[in-house]
C-alpha cells in the first residue's frame, strides 16, 4: 500500500471520529461528490500540516461541492 493511501486511511478514520460520522458514510459522500481521488491527491498538503486543517478543508471542499461551487 502507498503512503498516500496509507494517510487517506488515517485521514478518514481520524476525520469520521472527530465529526461523530462513520467512515462508510464519509468515503460514500466523498465518492458521490467526485472528491475522493482530490483529497487523495492533497497527500503532500495534509500530511505536514495540522489534521484539523485537513478535517475542516473536507468540510469546505464537500460544502463547496453540495453548493456547485467546483
Amino acid at each position: 500500500m502507498s503512503k498516500e493511501m496509507d494517510f487517506f486511511i488515517f485521514l478518514m478514520e481520524g476525520y469520521a471520529a472527530n465529526r461523530d460520522i462513520s467512515v462508510k458514510d464519509i468515503l460514500s459522500q466523498l465518492d458521490e461528490l467526485g472528491l475522493t481521488e482530490f483529497v487523495i491527491s492533497m497527500f503532500e498538503r495534509y500530511h505536514c500540516e495540522a489534521i484539523e486543517n485537513a478535517y475542516d478543508d473536507i468540510d469546505q471542499l464537500i460544502m463547496e461541492r453540495k453548493q456547485g461551487v467546483r
